[in-house]
């Protein structure tokens, strides 16, 4: 019959062959799953385009409209500011208008009550006028102070 005649080398060529062949076999499986997989990252990646984009195109309009009502915001407090500065003018005019007239009429007062006391204790006209002046004149450096005072706690 046939010689069984077979050497180690040809053997060993045919393992070699089978193995090549399962290892080939396995690669082209492994890149079917994996060309399966990359497409259904890429679709996951398309739908997550499709649906994050009108998003970000939302928020941007979003953003848009809240800077438009901050710049509608900044006008606001600009005109409370000016206004604030108004008044403040406005009370300082009629503030320095009042306190002229008040200083005068405190003094005049202080100078004729001192005055009187001192006609009437001492008889004299000259020294009456004197202490009514001097009275009229620490009554209105105590009025500046009164002032300066509330002033400086308002600032």
């Amino acid at each position: 019959m046939f010689p069984l005649a077979i050497a180690w080398s040809d053997v060993a060529y045919a393992a070699l062959s089978v193995f090549l062949v399962v290892v080939g076999l396995a690669l082209a499986y492994a890149f079917v799953q994996l060309g399966g997989t990359l497409g259904r990252v890429s679709a996951f990646i398309k739908g997550a385009e499709n649906e994050i984009l009108p998003v970000i195109s939302k928020v941007g309009g979003t953003v848009d409209r809240v800077n438009g009502q901050l710049d509608k915001v900044d006008q606001i407090t600009d005109s409370a500011v000016d206004a604030v500065e108004s008044v403040d003018s406005a009370v300082r005019a009629v503030s320095f208008a009042i306190t002229r007239p008040v200083r005068k009429i405190s003094g005049l007062a202080a100078g004729l009550s001192h005055g009187a006391s001192e006609l009437r204790v001492s008889h004299d006209w000259r020294s009456a006028v004197a202490a009514g002046k001097d009275a009229a004149t620490r009554r209105q450096h105590e009025l500046d102070e009164e002032l300066r005072e509330v002033g400086s706690e308002g600032s």
